[in-house]
């Protein structure tokens, strides 16, 4: 059958008064002007309650509380967190309480020792891979391996290896490093390793043995800590496969144990948005029972803006 050409018949179209409609934006939930001069908190406040910026908030109020309660804080960090400098932010939040434990990969573990040893990291990889020279600094791979080789065999994880040694001998730029501000304060540091992945792997020096046994005993550390976040809050800051995967582990072993993990808030943050993080961070583990909320945008300019709010939020109710 072909159908012609024939207008829809529009004269009963059914409408309904404006006013009646549930609408999911309104005037109370917009924007505010900041005046000049305004401070952090005025600057959220002024945010509107709609999309990301009402998740925005939502996270830093989740921050502040956890804190506060003792419910728990643990940050996820990925290797670009800590390479683009926001090691000194980091560990102005560890000294304020606002981080109950550290999770990473062995990236962000070598970017955070060479800044704590030289002042520096990041080399150019394009530069230095067709002359060989990639990954080959001697001072990182012979000084972690040796850390890692000698912590796992006394017992410790990766994270408590490297973090000993760094309180041990504090190096020239310590002030700078995440993990020398976490041997300072207590603040526990799991390394999960992806054999293969990380330059120091690279070096004779390297231990399977060790690298394996030290990143299983810091998984276990890392459910510990991961069970613990009743109404806490877990971040995943710029890893996009190890730690989302881990964490979704432990979530598993935790609820295995009984214990629920109610009310639990879970934050990714990343300039992307991944599979990873949003099913094994965000979505799986919060289904039910908790928050999971995705802040999207350049972990540069994001981070120290959520630390300002969180810190700026504490301040307020204080």
């Amino acid at each position: 059958m072909i159908f012609p050409y024939e207008e829809f018949d529009l004269s009963d179209v059914r409408t309904y008064p404006l006013e009646s409609r549930t609408s999911k934006a309104r005037v109370n939930d917009f924007a505010r002007a900041t005046a000049a001069g305004a401070s952090v908190g005025a600057l959220v406040a002024s945010l509107p309650d709609i999309l990301a910026a009402a998740d925005f908030k939502a996270v830093v109020r989740a921050i502040a509380d956890a804190s506060r309660t003792g419910a728990g804080v643990v940050w996820g960090l990925g290797a670009h967190v800590i390479k683009t400098g926001l090691g000194p932010v980091l560990i102005d939040l560890m000294e304020r309480g606002f981080v109950s434990a550290i999770a990473t990969n062995g990236a962000a573990v070598i970017h955070d020792f060479e800044i704590a040893l030289a002042g520096a990291t990041s080399e150019d990889v394009d530069e230095a891979l067709g002359p060989g020279r990639f990954g080959m600094a001697e001072e990182t791979g012979r000084l972690l391996n040796s850390a890692i080789n000698e912590g796992v065999g006394d017992g410790l994880g990766i994270g408590q290896s490297v973090t000993r040694v760094l309180a041990a001998t504090p190096p020239p730029f310590a002030r700078s490093s995440v993990l020398a501000a976490a041997a300072r304060l207590d603040i526990p540091v799991t390394v999960h390793i992806a054999i293969g992945t990380d330059i120091i792997h690279m070096h004779p020096a390297a231990s399977g043995a060790a690298l394996g046994e030290g990143s299983l005993r810091d998984f276990r550390y890392f459910v510990s800590n991961v069970a613990r976040l009743e109404r806490g809050v877990y971040l995943n800051c710029g890893s996009a496969v190890v730690l989302p995967e881990v964490f979704l582990k432990a979530v598993a072993l935790a609820r295995n144990r009984g214990v629920p993990l109610a009310e639990l808030t879970t934050v990714n943050m990343d300039f992307v948005r991944l599979y990873r993080p949003q099913t094994n961070v965000v979505s799986r583990p919060t289904a039910g029972t908790g928050r999971g909320y995705s802040l999207i945008g350049h972990h540069e300019i994001m981070i120290p803006l959520l630390a300002a709010a969180v810190v700026s939020a504490d301040s307020d109710r204080t």
